[in-house]
C-alpha cells in the first residue's frame, strides 16, 4: 500500500474513533434502559453473537475501506469514485462503533481460543443457504480462509493484488464484482446479528447494514451492466 493511501486509511480510521467512543457509550446505555428502568448494563461475553459480530464485521470492514482506497488510485470515473468513498467512509465509521463497543465490553479484538471467524454464527460453516448465498465461492469451512479469505464474500490476497494493478475500465469492474461478492457476504453476516445478537443498538446497526448494502448491490448491478459486465455470483 502506498504512503499517500496509508496516511488516507489512517485519517479515515482515526475520524471513526471519537464517534465509536460516543456511540459505543450510547449503546451500553441503550441495552441497559430495556422497559425504562436502569439496571445495570448488559455485557455480552466474548462467544457470543454480539461480540463475534463485532470482531468479525470490524476485520469484514476493514478490507472494503482498502479496496475503496485501492479503486479511487485506479480510475477517474466520478461515478465509481464516489461510490468508493461513500463505502470507506461508512464502513470505517461503522467499524470504529464496533471496535468501541468491544473496548466498552472489556473484550479481545480477537477470537478466543479455539473460536475462528464466524463461529458465531452456525450457517456460515455448514450447507444451509445464509439467507441466499448458498453457492457464493469461499463460504464453506476452510474453504474462506483460502489465500486470505477469512469470511463470506472477502476478495482473496490475489485478487487484491489484480485490482492493485488493474486500472480504468478494468479496474473498476473488478472492484464492482469484488464488493458485490463482500456486500452479499457483509448482508447475511448483518443479518444474522440481527438475528441474533441481544443489544439492541447493535441489532439496529445490523439491521441498518442490511438495509444500505443491499441498495449498494442493486447500484453496484446497474453500474457493471453500463460496463457490458455482470456480478460473478
Amino acid at each position: 500500500m502506498s504512503p499517500s493511501r496509508n496516511r488516507r486509511t489512517r485519517w479515515v480510521a482515526g475520524s471513526a474513533v471519537g464517534l465509536a467512543l460516543l456511540f459505543a457509550g450510547a449503546a451500553t446505555v441503550a441495552s441497559a434502559r430495556g422497559d425504562g428502568t436502569a439496571p445495570g448494563p448488559r455485557t455480552p461475553s466474548a462467544e457470543s453473537a454480539d461480540a463475534g459480530f463485532a470482531r468479525d464485521m470490524a476485520v469484514h470492514h476493514q478490507q472494503a475501506v482498502e479496496m475503496s482506497f485501492i479503486v479511487r488510485d485506479g480510475t477517474r470515473d466520478e461515478d465509481v469514485r464516489r461510490l468508493a468513498y461513500d463505502i470507506a467512509n461508512t464502513q470505517a465509521n461503522q467499524r470504529g462503533m464496533l471496535l468501541g463497543w468491544l473496548d466498552l465490553w472489556e473484550l479481545p479484538k480477537t477470537a478466543p481460543d479455539g473460536q475462528g471467524p464466524m463461529a458465531w454464527m452456525p450457517d456460515a460453516h455448514s450447507g444451509h443457504d445464509m439467507h441466499g448465498m448458498k453457492g457464493m465461492r469461499d463460504t464453506e469451512g476452510a474453504g474462506m480462509a483460502h489465500d486470505g479469505a477469512l469470511m463470506p464474500g472477502m476478495a482473496t490476497r490475489t485478487e487484491l493484488d489484480r485490482l492493485r494493478g488493474a486500472d480504468g475500465k478494468q479496474a473498476e469492474i473488478l472492484f464492482l464484482q469484488l464488493m458485490t461478492d463482500h456486500h452479499k457476504g457483509g448482508v447475511a453476516m448483518a443479518r444474522g446479528c440481527a438475528e441474533q445478537c441481544t443489544v439492541p443498538v447493535e441489532k439496529r446497526l445490523a439491521q441498518g447494514m442490511v438495509e444500505a448494502q443491499q441498495s449498494e448491490l442493486d447500484l453496484m448491478a446497474d453500474m457493471l451492466a453500463a460496463r457490458g459486465a455482470a456480478p460473478r455470483s
